[in-house]
This record gives structure tokens, C-alpha cells and sequence, in this order.
């Protein structure tokens, strides 16, 4: 099986680094980004299997614009509060999880799983 890359979009720094010390883990390469544009240019550069997206950061449309633009691309949802309208809409745009931002844990369980079960499928 070949490495795993993630790329994450992240509004707050602490969070951020939380993940990225979490995910270096179990992932080749992880690479935190800035803004939506830099996320997705550095998704084709990387060819990363999942992204890890602040729903704070960017409009739920783009969650469904990341999937057409990269088909094979798994990406989990993060919010700090419990909006299940939100979070259907996440999903239904075609987000893999959706989970509450402060659980890293969950988050990174969610990554592994849904670039996991994607690279299963494709195999």
C-alpha cells in the first residue's frame, strides 16, 4: 500500500498543530495550509488521500467542489459547534465524517478509516 498524505484547513493555530502532531503518526505526509486556494493547489501537488476541512474556514458548497475536483479525495468536516443541519449538508455534499474540532481522536480515527476503506475500494 502506498503512503497516506493529508492536507488540513484549519482556523484555529492550536487545533492545527494538535492535528498535525496527531497525524504524522499514521499518515507519510501531512501538510497544514492557510486558505481554500492554498489547500488546493497543495492537494494536486501532494496527490494527498484526505483533507481535514474547518467548516468555519469555507462554505459547504466548496466541500462538494473539492469531490468533482478530486474524485478519489476523502475529506472530513471539523466545526466547533454541533449544528446537525450543517453537518447533514457536509455530508451530503460528500464529506466522508464530520467531527467536533476539539476531538482529535475522533478526527483522526475518522482520516485513517475513510482513506482506508477509499484506497479498499479502489484496489
Amino acid at each position: 500500500m502506498e503512503p497516506l498524505s493529508v492536507v488540513l484547513l484549519q482556523g484555529d493555530s492550536k487545533t492545527a498543530q494538535s492535528l498535525v502532531a496527531s497525524l504524522a503518526n499514521s499518515f507519510h505526509s501531512v501538510h497544514a495550509v492557510l486558505s481554500f486556494q492554498e489547500l488546493r493547489l497543495t492537494v494536486a501537488k501532494h496527490r494527498a488521500d484526505v483533507v481535514i476541512l474547518d467548516m468555519e474556514m469555507v462554505p459547504v458548497a466548496e466541500v462538494q467542489h473539492l469531490c468533482r475536483e478530486f474524485p478519489a479525495l476523502c475529506i472530513v468536516c471539523t466545526h466547533r459547534l454541533a449544528d446537525e443541519e450543517m453537518w447533514a449538508e457536509a455530508l451530503n455534499a460528500g464529506a466522508a465524517d464530520i467531527c467536533p474540532s476539539y476531538d482529535t481522536r475522533g478526527i483522526l480515527r475518522a482520516a485513517v478509516r475513510s482513506a482506508t476503506m477509499a484506497r479498499s475500494a479502489a484496489a
